[in-house]
Formats: structure tokens, C-alpha cells, sequence
């Protein structure tokens, strides 16, 4: 009878063997890898490697499977070749503490009271491993909506639901309209009375058990209302591996300037951003989070 132990231990010695020959075939060392996987914000030591090339041991938890994505990128091979060889584990590993992206103490109160009228846990048991936010500017130059598609992962017990927010820190708005693109529904919504926190309870099509992902994607558009905005972005409370924020202006609405956010615990730190004749931007960021990534833009000079 084969035990669950046997399995993990094929599992890594599959891993082992293909990563053998991914790394004689792309021609590079443990060292080089190790370098570049430190470039996109995975840190692994090069004894850990060594494990996961010689079989010794094989990767597990969340961080330890954003590394092996990576390294599948950058050995040339298909999307999850390396990472379907494992097999089930029901491990995440050590994953930091969800940490709230934006540092407002009062904002923080209000987002704790949309998870408290949703039903759900604050902090949220999820987190997004991979995300990509997309953002439509109108010919008036303020966002029309905003369509963001996510791979969520459950990193403790199994969970049924996620809350996605709408926040607007400073500016009090009417309630966006959010809806479920796909992945499954909207089961409840909220709207803080300081107008400034929006919310919906995204109910997943089946029940996600740790350490398990799911792609959900879901949509917001501002009714006719809503304050003009001339903003976009995308907030995380644990490190995402991939966050991907890309906004789209309307060829009569390009703005005459951009300008980058990006807050972490460290600080926030400002950036000019020149379209140079497009008419979208698109920032990156690799192993972010916790944290906000945004954009502004704005017409005439910069006040």
C-alpha cells in the first residue's frame, strides 16, 4: 500500500530530477538562480535549493511554491511543470501576519467594521498570490471602472467566502457598484457611513481548504455621482507574488502628468511616470505587499 509518505518523497524526487535537467539545459548554477529569484523578491538559501535539486527535500508552503513558479519562469519552462510534480501537501509553511496596507488608524477602524457587517474575520484567512488590476479612464479623464482578477489562496482552515473593499482615504463617496465576474458571487455588500470604506462578500463557487488557490475576478464601476477620480490602485495585506496595476486612458482624456504611489511599511515613496506617447501605464511588482500601489494623473500643471 502505497502511505502518503511514499507519495511526497516521488514527489520530490520527480521535482528533483526535472529540475536537474531544467538547470543543465538552461546552462546556469544554483548561484545565478538564487540571484535572480532574489531580484523578484523570493529569498531561498542555496542550501535549500540544493535540497530541492538533489531530492533531499522538496518545497513546501506558500513562499516556497511562489519560488518554484519563479523558478519555472526563469528556467524556460511551461506554467507549473515543476510544481504539478509535487502532489498534494497540506502545508502552507510560515506566512507573516496579514498587516493593513494603508497606515490610518481610523481608516483601518472603518475597513474592521465592513468586515464585522460582512460576516467575515478581520484579518481575512486568504491572501492573493497573484493579481491583476485593471483600470478604464473616460474621455472626462475619471475612472469609469475597474476590473481586477485574482489567484486567492486559503492559508489556514478552510474558507467559503473573501470580502474584496472598495477605499477612498479622505474623500467620502456613494457605494460603487461591485459585482461578480467569475469565480463566484456577491453575497452581501456594505458601505460605511464615513463614506469612505465599500465593500462585498465574494461567496467562492466551492470551499477553499489551505493550501488550496482559486482564480475569482470581480468588477467596479462608479455611478454617475461619484466624485470624479483620478486614481487608481491596489492594496495587499500579505506579500503578493505578482501584483500587476494597469490603467487605460480614454485617447482624448491622456493626462499631462502621472505620478506613482507606493506605500509600504517603510514609507511612501513618489514617482513621476511618463506615458512617452502611450495611452496606458502599467506598474509591476514582484514579491509586494504588505502594501498600495497607485497611480494619479491630473491635467494642466501639477498642483
Amino acid at each position: 500500500m502505497k502511505t502518503e509518505k511514499d507519495g511526497r518523497e516521488a514527489g520530490a524526487e520527480a521535482v528533483a530530477g526535472a529540475l536537474r535537467d531544467a538547470i543543465n539545459a538552461r546552462g546556469v548554477t544554483l548561484s545565478w538562480l538564487q540571484e535572480q529569484l532574489r531580484a523578484r523578491g523570493n529569498t531561498v538559501s542555496m542550501a535549500t535549493l540544493s535540497y530541492w535539486r538533489s531530492g533531499a527535500r522538496r518545497p513546501e508552503g506558500a513562499q516556497s511554491l511562489a519560488a518554484l513558479a519563479d523558478i519555472e519562469d526563469l528556467l524556460g519552462l511551461e506554467e507549473r511543470a515543476l510544481t504539478r510534480l509535487l502532489g498534494r501537501s497540506n502545508r502552507t509553511g510560515p506566512i507573516a501576519s496579514a498587516q493593513f496596507p494603508i497606515d490610518e488608524i481610523e481608516l483601518e477602524r472603518a475597513v474592521m467594521d465592513a468586515y464585522s457587517a460582512l460576516g467575515a474575520t478581520y484579518p481575512d484567512t486568504s491572501r492573493e498570490l497573484t493579481t491583476h488590476s485593471v483600470t478604464d479612464v473616460g474621455a472626462d479623464g475619471s475612472v469609469l471602472g475597474c476590473t481586477t482578477r485574482s489567484i486567492v489562496q486559503s492559508t489556514s482552515g478552510t474558507i467559503t467566502a473573501t470580502p474584496f473593499l472598495e477605499i477612498n482615504p479622505g474623500v467620502s463617496t456613494p457605494a460603487p457598484m461591485i459585482t461578480a465576474v467569475s469565480g463566484g458571487r456577491i453575497a452581501a455588500w456594505y458601505s460605511h457611513p464615513n463614506g469612505e470604506v465599500h465593500g462585498a462578500l465574494f461567496e467562492l463557487e466551492v470551499p477553499l481548504t489551505a493550501p488550496n488557490t482559486t482564480v475569482v475576478e470581480w468588477a467596479v464601476a462608479y455611478p454617475p455621482d461619484h466624485p470624479p477620480t483620478h486614481d487608481t490602485g491596489h492594496a495587499v495585506d500579505r506579500q503578493c507574488r505578482e501584483l500587476l496595476v494597469w490603467t487605460r486612458f480614454h485617447p482624448d482624456a491622456l493626462p499631462d502628468w502621472c505620478e506613482e504611489h507606493e506605500q509600504t511599511p517603510s514609507g511612501t515613496v513618489v514617482r513621476p511616470i511618463a506615458l512617452d506617447g502611450a495611452t496606458s501605464v502599467h506598474q509591476v511588482r514582484r514579491g509586494f505587499g504588505p502594501g498600495a500601489l497607485e497611480l494619479r494623473w491630473g491635467y494642466g500643471p501639477r498642483g
